[in-house]
């Protein structure tokens, strides 16, 4: 589905920004444009950006501003 008319930027434009590493609602305006003409579609934008986000385990290794984290081991007492 097409979430920013302005910018022509869909639900799988977002999620496909999220899962290339993208952690930060700024950050994937700055590439995508997203919400940033006129502004209606901001809270749709928020909230698929949020669940996609939330739904990526694979990216958990990503802090929110985009790099990567240290990896720890966490081993059973």
């Amino acid at each position: 589905m097409i979430v920013c008319l302005c910018h022509r930027v869909s639900d799988r434009d977002i999620r496909r920004n999220v899962e290339s590493g993208i952690r930060n609602f700024d950050l994937l305006q700055d590439e995508t444009r997203v919400a940033s003409a006129c502004g209606c579609c901001h809270e749709c934008a928020r909230e698929v950006f949020d669940a996609a986000v939330s739904g990526c385990p694979g990216l958990c290794h990503i802090d929110d501003a985009g790099q990567p984290r240290k990896t720890i081991a966490l081993v059973a007492a």
